[in-house]
């Protein structure tokens, strides 16, 4: 039963509809709504309350996927937990810090929670004013390295995850940081225990640029307390000895071996085409640094029809280059020898596969009688594109693993350095102008980065297992498209009315409303 009552508040009038109902054999409101003051019900009546006086928009989707994941995984209370009990929650303000590393890297704490909607749910309330940097910095100024190892091993106990295969990767290019644009800059390199599926991280390292990795993967791997395989980049492969008992899954300079890359298109096989379209492999052995070993040479359409593209790109900028310089020698404008000229031609054409077909040839002697002659190689062109485009070799001695468990490893350094670099940009800048880069404050920043990390890419593996194929940086901008719109409508006497609705979903947001269970934070 439904009926509109009106309520005396200082002075004025205000009405609701009230539903009653009977609760225990007594008549009692179970549900009431505001509907205003006479004014403001009059004017909605006559129409002129119809239309909102300015509207703001709110990013949430992001926000609400990743704190409810921080939510789940209990974040908050296992860092107060490590930390002790404070004036302020330690395990709080790094919770937060971590939610605006994943969704507004680029953004100070106060200038991305003026945009967001996390300031409506998460509980208990951050005051508006205690969201700033300098707020962050002095809440942790005291986390020592210990804690800070322990944080991380504490909240990534807390994902479940059975038995997984773990990997050391290294991430030599990690962070730059720097006081200002103009300051010197501190270097950074991070390695990292990760799972092979998600690439998910479980223990990480920082230390300056310099580091050999394999020093790194020793120190993690007895952090870890498990077996790990090293995953190595082609230009690491020196810093690593393969005889030395660990597994490993790395990559090989393919023109150290000219006879796999003329094996034929037919030699390969689909690796999987619903997680890597496109994608074919040999499985074969070859020698490596004097010992037999399994290698797996691996072909990607999308890779090759992208090197094709910069490829084409780089040619066209030299010739490009070329017919500018033989243009002025032809016009007589030229001044400089003919040393200084092969020089410019050297690095014209020493541009990565362009020197295997374009050729230069400068003639004369005098300055005004040098001429210069180019041509390109199309036979060598087509032996790019058919035996190098769109190819890695991968070594391994996992002799139990399939094609595809070796990919997958490779693949996940690539997967957390794109991480890394979406969180990052080309450098970082200091905290605060009156603070600069410390130990402590790198630790500090680099354990918020990891948790961030270990956060997204667990919610990218559980996307994945939804149906849903999507990166990191694919998944966040999906979720962010999710906004939501604040109505506020003009006041007639009474209170203002403010209105929150979320933005039209399509149908992968959809997805990741209800995987993500989004609705508990909607408003």
């Amino acid at each position: 039963m439904g009926s509109v009552v009106g309520k005396r508040i200082n002075g004025r009038t205000y009405y609701y509809f009230v539903e009653s109902a009977r609760v225990d054999g007594r008549p009692r409101i179970v549900a009431q709504r505001y509907l205003g003051s006479a004014e403001e019900i009059a004017a909605a009546v006559d129409g002129g309350g119809g239309m909102p006086e300015s509207t703001r928009q709110l990013t949430f989707g992001d926000s609400a996927a990743v704190w409810g994941t921080l939510e789940r995984l209990q974040v908050a209370p296992a860092i107060d937990e490590i930390v002790g009990r404070r004036k302020v929650s330690v395990g709080r303000y790094l919770a937060l810090a971590v939610l605006q590393r994943a969704v507004a890297p680029c953004a100070t704490l106060a200038d991305w929670w003026a945009e967001t909607a996390a300031e409506r749910f998460i509980r208990p309330r951050f005051a508006a004013e205690t969201v700033r940097d300098e707020q962050f910095w002095q809440v942790t100024r005291r986390l020592t390295r210990t804690q800070l190892e322990r944080i991380e091993e504490e909240v990534v106990s807390h994902i479940r995850l059975d038995a997984p295969v773990t990997l050391a990767v290294d991430i030599p290019n990690f962070a730059t940081y720097a006081e200002s644009d103009t300051a010197d800059a501190a270097l950074a390199g991070l390695s990292a225990v990760v799972t092979r599926d998600g690439a998910i991280p479980l223990v990480s390292h920082v230390y300056q640029r310099g580091v050999p990795f394999g020093v790194a993967a020793s120190r993690l791997a007895a952090r870890h307390r498990g077996e790990v395989t090293v995953v190595f980049d082609a230009g690491q492969q020196a810093q690593l000895d393969l005889d030395a008992g660990r597994h490993f899954v790395g990559a090989l300079p393919l023109a150290d071996f000219p006879e796999l890359l003329v094996r034929p298109a037919s030699v390969r096989r689909p690796v999987d085409p619903d997680r890597f379209a496109g994608l074919t492999a040999l499985d074969t052995h070859a020698t490596v640094s004097g010992v037999r070993r399994r290698v797996v040479l691996t072909h990607s359409a999308r890779l090759h029809a992208a090197q094709v593209r910069g490829f084409a790109q780089a040619l066209s900028t030299a010739t490009r280059q070329l017919d500018g310089l033989a243009l002025a020698l032809e016009a007589g404008t030229n001044r400089r020898t003919r040393e200084q000229l092969l020089t410019e031609l050297a690095r014209i054409t020493r541009v990565r596969w362009v020197d295997r077909v374009l050729t230069a040839r400068l003639t004369g002697g005098k300055p005004g009688e040098l001429r210069l002659e180019y041509r390109i190689d199309e036979a060598a062109r087509a032996r790019l594109d058919e035996e190098l485009f769109g190819k890695q070799l991968l070594v391994t001695d996992h002799d139990d693993w399939s094609v595809l468990d070796v990919i997958t490893a490779y693949r996940a350094r690539y997967h957390l350095d794109s991480t890394f670099r979406m969180f990052h940009g080309s450098f970082v800048a200091a905290p605060a102008p009156r603070w600069d880069w410390t130990e402590q404050r790198i630790a500090v920043h680099s354990l918020v980065s990891t948790l961030a990390a270990a956060v997204t890419h667990l919610m990218r593996q559980e996307a994945d297992r939804a149906g849903l194929d999507l990166s990191v940086r694919e998944l966040l901008e999906q979720l962010s498209r999710i906004g939501e719109t604040v109505l506020r409508y003009p006041s007639t006497g009474g209170r203002p009315r403010t209105r929150r609705v979320l933005t039209s979903l399509s149908g992968s947001q959809r997805q990741l409303f209800e995987l993500f269970n989004l609705e508990a934070y909607a408003p």
